[in-house]
């Protein structure tokens, strides 16, 4: 998949998650065989104001790339001038955020609460094109709500102005995560536009992905909450579309050693107070499933070091290995 002047392969790519999507998880991600790898959501206000927490969001190795830096506003001139600063950082693409449902971001005019506004969602397109020499691409929803679906509408104006590619996401900004994703609307899109498209929504297996992108005829497909706890998911998947080979999950024994591991990359960048503290919910994704996993979650939920915690995990692995043994 061409984005811009930047090849992807394959074709997954990993979607932006404010809180989820730092440097240690997109890395995890990468090696499993994600093509495409995103930022947290970034500010560009909080850029402009000059935020040293934004800017810390802007980390990231050459190990993750290719690399998407996901930017949301809703000034185009302010667009333009946060996209001029994120190229100092040189990430392979910037993606403009049109979907966000949060009501904090939508409170404020922007994320999903562009999807009202297709004259202004041109002026940022174009703002932002002419800023930098990148690529830079968008991800939208279906619409704001059921009344008012306009994604096919907003994708042609995205590569009128330039945009090299468009994700889109199969709900209206009013559904949230609610109900289900809109492939027939996916579809739509891919027949309005010449330019790539990403298909976003409810993908958790190979065999959804294969389907999807059959039926769709989308240059990619994006992984969100599939990939929480499971980074194995894009090898998964890419072993199907490849190889028609579908590979073993991982045992409980992986499952601990990955998550341990992400832990300590996290305890590298955040220190490890705050990567204890994070993991917590990280921890409960990787062993989600597993028996014993709920008793497990009361201890990792009061763990105040990294350490403490590596040592439930590893507890709790060893007894589930030797129960499979007997």
């Amino acid at each position: 998949m061409k984005l811009g002047g930047v090849t992807v392969t394959p074709n997954l790519v990993l979607a932006p998650m404010a809180g989820v999507t730092n440097q240690p998880f997109r890395l995890l991600a990468k090696e499993q065989g994600c093509g495409l790898v995103c930022s947290e959501m970034v500010s560009a206000t909080a850029l402009y104001q000059g935020s040293k927490r934004t800017e810390a969001l802007l980390y990231f190795t050459d190990e993750e790339r290719p690399i998407s830096i996901q930017l949301f506003g809703s000034n185009p001139q302010v667009m333009a001038w946060a996209a001029q600063k994120l190229e100092q950082y040189s990430p392979d693409i910037i993606d403009l955020n049109l979907g966000c449902p949060t009501p904090k971001v939508v409170r404020n005019g922007d994320g999903g609460a562009l999807m009202r506004e297709p004259e202004r969602c041109s002026a940022i397109f174009e703002a932002v094109v002419k800023a930098v020499l990148c690529p830079v691409t968008v991800k939208i929803r279906k619409g704001w709500d059921e009344g008012s679906v306009n994604a096919p509408e907003i994708a042609r104006r995205a590569e009128f102005a330039g945009i090299s590619a468009v994700t889109v996401h199969g709900r209206t900004v009013k559904q949230g995560y609610s109900g289900k994703a809109d492939w027939d609307l996916i579809k739509k899109v891919k027949e309005s536009v010449s330019i790539p498209v990403i298909g976003n929504g409810d993908i958790t297996s190979p065999e959804e992905a294969l389907s999807r992108l059959e039926y769709s005829q989308c240059d990619g497909i994006m992984i969100g909450r599939a990939a929480l706890g499971n980074p194995w998911v894009f090898g998964q998947i890419r072993s199907w579309l490849e190889e028609g080979r579908r590979l073993a999950p991982p045992s409980p024994g992986a499952r601990v050693a990955m998550c341990v591991r992400h832990m300590n990359l996290l305890k590298g960048l955040k220190g490890d107070h705050l990567a204890a503290l994070e993991m917590r919910r990280h921890a409960a994704w990787y062993i989600k499933g597993l028996p014993g996993a709920a008793e497990v979650r009361k201890h990792l939920v009061v763990a105040k070091s990294c350490a403490e915690m590596a040592a439930y995990l590893f507890d709790f692995a060893q007894k589930l290995e030797a129960s499979r043994s007997c």
